[in-house]
């Protein structure tokens, strides 16, 4: 299983309700759509206006079929709604679940 992780900081938090609701009110959707199993939207604590959204696939092909055919689109669409210049900053990362416990 992949765990795909989508960071996202703001400096405003207006800005952040406005992406998490967009999260909510579709983009999550579309990923799941785009082969993910699950996803989950996570405000992290500390000072920084953070959040973290987690992304499950069964495998690396599953990962490699949605960053080939329908991240890019996604992405993009993200982006315009949500540049930097709203002060938004974004970090990705990729990883192999090598331990799960629970209902999944």
């Amino acid at each position: 299983m992949v765990l795909y992780t989508v960071q996202a900081t703001f400096t405003d938090a207006r800005v952040a309700d406005e992406w998490v609701a967009w999260l909510r009110d579709g983009h999550l959707a579309d990923v799941l759509r785009g082969g993910a199993l699950d996803a989950e939207v996570v405000r992290l604590d500390g000072e920084a206006l953070t959040y973290e959204v987690h992304y499950h696939f069964a495998s690396p092909e599953a990962f490699a079929r949605y960053e080939r055919e329908f991240a890019p689109a996604l992405r993009a669409e993200g982006l315009a709604k949500f540049p930097s210049s709203r002060g938004v900053s974004y970090r990705r990362s990729v990883g192999a679940v090598v331990v799960q416990a629970g209902p999944h």
